[in-house]
């Protein structure tokens, strides 16, 4: 799981990025509420969801990969306990 924690980081750090920018660039102009702080978070949700489409890739892809591993042994160990579960019924 260590590809998991990875990846989540990034995406973390990459929205705290892109949350950063925008107070720095609207902060002059805007006055900071907490429905303004809500509005900036959305944004900066949306566009840093965009960029990790395109930024983040591979780490997705590995992920996917560690994903798709894991399930399979984890329905291999399912199948294994069926078979024995029907060969001590038999």
């Amino acid at each position: 799981m260590k590809i998991f924690a990875l990846y989540t980081l990034a995406r973390l750090l990459l929205f705290l990025a892109v949350y950063g920018l925008l107070w720095l660039v609207f902060g002059r102009w805007v006055d900071w509420t907490p429905v303004t702080a809500l509005g900036t978070a959305l944004m900066a949700m949306l566009v840093s969801s965009a960029i990790a489409l395109v930024a983040l890739r591979s780490l997705r892809n590995d992920l996917a990969v560690e994903v798709a591993a894991r399930a399979g042994r984890a329905k291999a160990a399912l199948e294994a306990r069926r078979s024995a579960e029907d060969d001590r019924a038999s």
